[in-house]
């Protein structure tokens, strides 16, 4: 791990991690150093899961809070799916010179796409989740970036062995070490203050609890993506089945080990009947989920939206609240104030609530009638994602490839043209 001790020689790490990644770029030995990173992984599975049980171990006597334990928790399915990521990202062709198509060109006689490029330095800063380490790792080297990594000193153990490794591969292919830079938890907050504070970086990635992230967006000086956990919200239209409903809500809980997607608050039609609601708290319950009945939040103003932090934040427990609603306005109304902004659901048998509600509701990503689940492996190597933003957008829902990398118009004619 390398040792940041102020501001400028952190600057001074940007620098360095810029040029190895226009050297990156140059050697195209990228499948290469995924497909050697993915071996040194598996035959170090054991060495990493000895590592991360130190961790927890010691997170005991640091009162770390138990859902950040859990989050540190490596058990061997989720290090395997993250040494599979990294497998399945090396048999990809170059996804910088993949043509998007766009109607961008003016001349009737021109052709037009988007051509992707690596973003350049990437900085990734989370609690916990030592595997995140080697997924968000993989998806910048096969964007072609350079990857400055700030874990938590609850996961420093685990954190060191996966830098060791990375380190390693490096080594193997003369790669600089500077690709891939794990900065050292002794300085703690101080990184994270320089990280923020810094405007050298292409993308500042925070990952965690809900107060890390909104802290270093809000605070950031280079650009941030905005990730999201939790407090997704559900609207039960009288029309749609209580079955339906407990599918949807079962499966959006069923991310491993973070519901990223997770529904926490369902805002219910009022001619929803009784029956059916009872139906699907017992539905719920044979999943181990809780519906708690509650008033719905007033829409206050803006000044007043602390009385109702139970509804603006992530509970990130099995427990969901569920409040009536006269009309799909309000509900939507409800959303755009409290959500976290990034997986929000209708299921509805009126095809014109459903367009009302996609067009209204300001979420990254909007599910009709459909479960938002969250898979981080997905069946699509280009889906693979690293987790979900809620920023709308390009940038916004599910950060894969392609969040990674910018764009650039490309149009062309005919010699002889106009």
């Amino acid at each position: 791990m390398t040792s940041v001790q102020s501001l400028a020689e952190l600057s001074a790490l940007i620098r360095q991690a810029r040029q190895a990644a226009q050297a990156l770029g140059q050697m195209g030995q990228t499948n290469k150093v995924l497909r050697l990173a993915s071996q040194a992984f598996r035959d170090a599975s054991d060495t990493i899961l000895e590592a991360n049980t130190l961790d927890l171990e010691a997170s005991l006597e640091m009162a770390v809070p138990e859902l950040v334990v859990e989050w540190l928790k490596l058990t061997p399915e989720r290090l395997n799916t993250a040494i599979t990521i990294l497998e399945r990202l090396s048999q990809l062709d170059s996804v910088t010179s993949f043509a998007y198509g766009a109607q961008l060109a003016i001349a009737p006689t021109a052709h037009s796409y988007l051509l992707g490029e690596p973003l350049g330095i990437i900085a990734f800063v989370y609690e916990a989740f030592p595997e995140l380490a080697m997924i968000v790792a993989g998806l910048s080297l096969r964007a072609g970036n350079a990857l400055i990594l700030k874990g938590g000193h609850e996961a420093s153990q685990t954190n060191q062995v996966i830098a060791d490794i990375f380190q390693s591969v490096l080594a193997q292919v003369d790669m600089p070490e500077q690709v891939i830079v794990s900065i050292s938890p002794n300085e703690g907050e101080a990184a994270r203050r320089w990280l923020m504070q810094t405007t050298e970086l292409d993308l500042l990635i925070p990952y965690g609890r809900a107060s890390l992230v909104q802290q270093m967006v809000r605070e950031a000086n280079s650009p941030s993506l905005a990730t999201a956990i939790g407090n997704c919200y559900l609207y039960w239209a009288h029309t749609a089945p209580a079955e339906v409903v407990a599918k949807i809500v079962t499966a959006s809980h069923q991310g491993n080990p973070e519901p990223v997607n997770g529904i926490e608050k369902i805002l219910v039609d009022e001619k929803v009947p009784a029956m059916a609601w009872r139906e699907l708290e017992h539905l719920l319950e044979d999943s181990n989920l809780t519906i708690r009945e509650v008033a719905a939040p007033v829409l206050l103003p803006e000044a007043h939206a602390a009385e109702d932090a139970l509804w603006q934040e992530a509970q990130l427990k099995r427990t969901i609240l569920a409040a009536r609603v006269p009309h799909l306005s309000d509900a939507i109304a409800l959303m755009n104030r409290y959500s976290s902004g990034h997986a929000d659901c209708i299921v509805t048998n009126s095809y014109q609530e459903s367009m009302q509600f996609a067009s209204q509701v300001r979420s990254a990503s909007i599910y009709v009638n459909a479960s938002p689940r969250f898979q981080r492996n997905a069946s699509q190597t280009s889906a693979i994602a690293l987790g979900m933003s809620s920023q709308r957008g390009l940038k916004g829902g599910r950060i894969t490839l392609e969040t990674l990398l910018t764009h650039k118009a490309v149009v062309t004619g005919c010699l002889g043209m106009p």
